[in-house]
């Protein structure tokens, strides 16, 4: 099987480049080009403005998903085809988004889009019922990760956290449950804690009661040996039901774990009789049909999904792993022992089954993964050349087709260096979304201005063109 890294980075010399970075003061745009950049969403994207105007009296922000707080104000989509997006002012942008990560084979893709709408003409969109693409989704996804020996699929990323969470306590009978400092693994209760920056801890868990999340813990990016002893800890006082990872690092490799941490995460898991859950919501299918349990070679006991599952289709997530964790669900209906609750009205509809197996068809037929890899790898070089030529202190690195481009280094401060997240927060953050404006008013869509997701749509073509546009505005910032 052919995967999306065709070469691991070092990581040792990325972290040395971004503490680099955050050790320097900032390097905004200039500031006369960045009025310039503000002035395109007021006179270009007038009918966006209106609509998400319109919006904020009724949506809390003006709108639904996180990744649409863009700055200064939210754009409107009209249409999505393979490397583009266009707005409601006809504006068209090249797509590094691609939804926060599922659409690999490009947005909207004709092939996958004719099955959903077959099925449509006859079954519609959900009946309550079984469908025989349930099925067939969870055996493809089973012969591509043979760690998924059974599967339940469920409505999101965060709700196949949830039970993956739940299984893993009610199996193992034990209490706690420890991830990484800074990563995301939904909005759950249990798992607001520690949030984006490493050590916060409960600080976003506004609404939540403490008692929700106190028994999750968290234990600083790559710090095997704090991990260690938060385990030995924590078997003193109910046990680690599991320990969590995004097996590529926080925030899709926003910190990248080195090659060797998830075997040595695995090895802990044994020593300690603790469950490992794999978070692939981006992972999956994205570094390859193997996931990156397949890449780096290493077997969790669950793995969650997310969006990736069937391409991009709503009511897109699920949890799998060893029968005899997973059965747990079914307990009291066709398992034994306790049961660990779960439940989902539209949870394995139709157009999500339909729509996951057709797009994993696709991936088959096309290699899609290793493409957008290998369009990441060409995004990434040239980055790092407009970088060495204006001799400027940003960070590209890549992870296939996860491409991150560290201009603010706003998602590397920690705890470690209070004063300096205290005081670099504020203007590092306001930095990171004058960066997302500065590339969307040159026809760019990032996450955030820091991370780019490619696609198989992503042709030389498309990836130099963009290398034009990201110079444009990085030879701004000298």
């Amino acid at each position: 099987m052919e995967y999306a890294i065709s070469q691991y980075p070092n990581v040792n010399e990325v972290y040395a480049k971004l503490e680099t970075l955050i050790s320097q003061p900032i390097r905004p745009v200039n500031r006369e080009k960045m009025k310039e950049y503000l002035a395109y969403f007021d006179n270009q994207c007038k009918r966006s403005k209106e609509l998400t105007d319109e919006a904020k009296k009724i949506i809390p922000g003006g709108v639904q998903h996180n990744l649409a707080f863009n700055y200064p104000f939210p754009i409107a989509i009209e249409k999505a085809d393979g490397a583009y997006l266009w707005d409601a002012d006809g504006n068209k942008y090249i797509d590094f988004l691609q939804a926060g990560g599922p659409t690999i084979l490009g947005s909207n893709y004709a092939p996958v889009r004719e099955k959903v709408m077959e099925m449509l003409q006859s079954c519609g969109p959900v009946t309550g019922l079984f469908h025989e693409y349930e099925l067939k989704l969870a055996q493809k996804i089973q012969e591509h990760m043979p760690s998924i020996e059974m599967f339940r699929m469920l409505g999101s990323g965060t709700e196949g956290v949830m039970a993956a969470i739940r299984a893993a306590r009610t199996f193992t009978k034990k209490k706690y449950v420890i991830k990484v400092g800074g990563a995301y693994h939904g909005w759950s209760d249990q798992m607001v804690y520690g949030l984006h920056i490493p050590g916060t801890g409960r600080l976003e868990a506004k609404g939540i009661p403490r008692g929700a999340n106190a028994k999750t813990r968290e234990f600083y990016p790559n710090a095997l040996g704090a991990l260690k002893r938060q385990l030995w800890l924590n078997r003193f006082r109910g046990g680690t039901a599991a320990v969590i990872v995004e097996p590529v690092g926080p925030e899709s490799g926003t910190r990248p774990v080195p090659k060797e941490f998830n075997q040595k995460v695995r090895e802990l898991c044994d020593e300690f009789g603790t469950l490992l859950i794999f978070d692939e919501v981006v992972t999956g299918f994205r570094l390859g049909l193997g996931g990156a349990q397949g890449y780096f070679n290493v077997k969790p006991d669950l793995t969650v999904f997310g969006k990736c599952i069937t391409g991009g289709y709503p009511m897109a997530g699920g949890v799998g792993g060893r029968r005899e964790v997973i059965m747990s669900f079914a307990a009291g209906i066709g398992g034994v022992g306790e049961r660990a609750y779960v439940g989902g009205t539209l949870s394995a509809n139709p157009i999500s089954c339909v729509a996951g197996y057709y797009a994993m068809i696709e991936m088959e037929k096309t290699n899609a993964a290793a493409i957008a890899g290998k369009a990441g790898d060409r995004l990434t070089q040239g980055l790092q050349a407009i970088i060495e030529k204006y001799e400027l202190p940003f960070v590209a690195y890549n992870q296939g087709s996860i491409v991150h481009l560290e201009t603010a280094g706003t998602m590397l401060l920690d705890f470690k260096h209070p004063l300096r997240l205290l005081k670099e927060l504020k203007p590092r953050k306001h930095m990171m979304e004058e960066m997302g404006a500065a590339y969307m008013a040159n026809g760019i869509i990032t996450l955030a201005g820091s991370r780019m997701y490619t696609s198989m749509a992503d042709t030389d073509e498309v990836i130099d063109d963009a290398l034009a546009r990201f110079e444009v505005v990085l030879k701004e910032c000298r």
